[in-house]
């Protein structure tokens, strides 16, 4: 879940996928195929969906997905299905770079990835590219709207798209139907299920309407269904921050070349909105804008996602508050550069504008002293125009599981931090497992030896086996010290020499 999310776009996929066949439930057909970034050829099947599950006659939607094969002839029934994030993230444009992470697992187990509905290359709610958008409509929240108004009357035009309460018909719970449909056409009686960030509450939602269906679940940044996204940012984007201002206090290099960096950082803000200038970085365009609270907190927010992009948020900062914006301009547009892991905006609004908006005015979070609650409005205004779908009541309870869980947390993660998973781990009982990852950002499962332990514990011949997996090494992964300019590095090298 992105703090840009809203805005951002997954590239047309279209053509990639225009050669699949389709198929129905009852006669799986899968056919050779490749995937961008993949060296070997993998399979591709597709399966007919209802876009109303309760009205047929409302029309159909393609689901597609694509089969990493076992390497081995003597495979193991129950494969792997990666459920991506966002919500809006197309699971087959982060395939060739999350195999990696499975390619033990991927030995004796197919791997899937199913794009969900409105991603990808099933039936996408893809909006403005956002390669042309200018650093004023990234800026200014009256052009986001604009965008946003502009966007649900281009989906309108889709030809899967009749109506505007047809948008209504992208929710999770309606989601889950899907994968199990692809989970019968492969004939798998239980599957192993991966999700990331959104991925893991779409992974709740199938543990809860399918239960039977499942042999493992892993929870990588834990995202619980009654998880109220743009009040609960707001605290956790600020427990974030909070901690690089610390860790930065507490070593000494840091604090020497950023002293009080809190203090300069709310600064910055209260001078805010003004005239500013700087190169767009996915364009290199020179562009004058206006620099608003929302655009450099939207930048912070996004690099506090990975440590290592962390690790430049003192010098950014400093170097903002001096005039020089390019560091904080290159770190926001650093997230959302591969077209791979960006966001189909009109299904994210589907979701978020469904299942979350409607629990703001009950949301117990407490919004950051920076932070605010700017990202909360804006989704108020977004959501006001954009139709919402119907929410089983259900969809917020969390039931016990009956199969191991392993639940992933990163300590500094500014979105799913570990108050989430300790929250679904009480729910789903003595099978889930936390593990929290202290110096880790946002998705830990990239993480070499959280690699392996993930391999572990699906590779685990019994429940107890799983539910108990060495997660130890965990404790042993350092947060990165901050970055320095080679030119501030070179004068510390030489007066430390004197």
């Amino acid at each position: 879940m992105t703090a840009r999310a809203w805005r951002s776009v997954v590239a047309a996929l279209a053509a990639a996928f225009a050669a699949w066949p389709s198929a129905g439930a009852a006669d799986p057909v899968l056919a050779d195929c490749h995937v961008a970034g993949m060296r070997n050829g993998v399979l591709c099947g597709s399966v007919q969906r209802p876009l109303d599950p309760e009205h047929a006659g409302r029309g159909t939607l393609t689901i597609k997905y694509v089969v990493v094969p076992a390497m081995a002839r003597r495979k193991i029934a129950d494969p792997v299905f990666m459920l991506a994030g966002g919500p809006g993230q197309s699971a087959v444009a982060i395939a060739a770079q999350t195999m990696p992470i499975f390619a033990r697992l991927n030995n004796r187990r197919d791997i899937v990835f199913v794009d969900q509905r409105g991603t990808g290359g099933s039936a996408p709610l893809v909006c403005k590219d956002e390669d042309t958008e200018s650093l004023a409509e990234q800026s200014e929240p009256d052009q986001q709207f604009r965008l946003a108004v502009q966007c649900k009357a281009d989906l309108l035009r889709l030809p899967y798209i009749k109506s505007e309460g047809d948008l209504g018909f992208f929710t999770t719970s309606i989601a889950v139907q899907d994968l199990e449909a692809v989970r019968r056409q492969l004939g798998a009686e239980r599957i192993d299920l991966v999700g990331g960030s959104y991925g893991t509450r779409v992974a709740l939602e199938f543990l809860r309407q399918f239960p039977k269906a499942v042999r493992r679940t892993v929870l990588d940044g834990v995202a619980p269904p009654d998880m109220v996204l743009p009040a609960s940012f707001s605290t956790d984007n600020q427990a974030a921050f909070d901690s690089l201002a610390a860790a930065c206090a507490a070593a000494p290099a840091c604090a020497k070349a950023h002293p009080d960096l809190h203090a300069r950082f709310a600064a910055l803000l209260q001078s805010l909105p003004k005239p500013a200038s700087g190169m767009q970085p996915l364009t290199g365009r020179d562009e004058k804008f206006t620099l608003t609270r929302e655009m450099l907190l939207g930048a912070v927010r996004g690099a506090l996602y990975s440590p290592a992009l962390a690790s430049a948020l003192p010098e950014a900062i400093d170097a903002a508050g001096r005039g020089d914006l390019g560091g904080m301009l290159g770190l926001n547009a650093t997230l959302f550069a591969k077209k791979s892991t960006r966001i189909a905006t009109g299904m994210h609004l589907s979701v978020v504008c469904t299942e979350d908006m409607p629990r703001l005015a009950m949301a117990t979070d407490k919004p950051g002293a920076d932070f605010g609650n700017a990202f909360a409005r804006m989704y108020e205004k977004l959501c006001s125009i954009w139709p919402r779908g119907v929410v089983p009541s259900a969809f917020y309870g969390i039931p016990r599981s009956s199969s191991p869980a392993l639940l992933l947390s990163g300590g500094i993660d500014p979105v799913t931090p570990p108050r989430h998973g300790e929250h679904v781990a009480r729910a789903l009982g003595p099978m889930a497992r936390q593990v929290v990852v202290a110096n880790a950002g946002h998705g830990v499962m990239a993480i070499g030896c959280v690699r392996d332990v993930v391999f572990r514990f699906i590779d685990a011949t019994t429940d107890a086996d799983a539910v108990a997996v060495d997660a130890g090494c965990a404790a042993h992964v350092p947060r990165p010290p901050a970055f320095e300019p080679v030119g501030s590095a070179v004068t510390a090298a030489s007066e430390a020499a004197r």
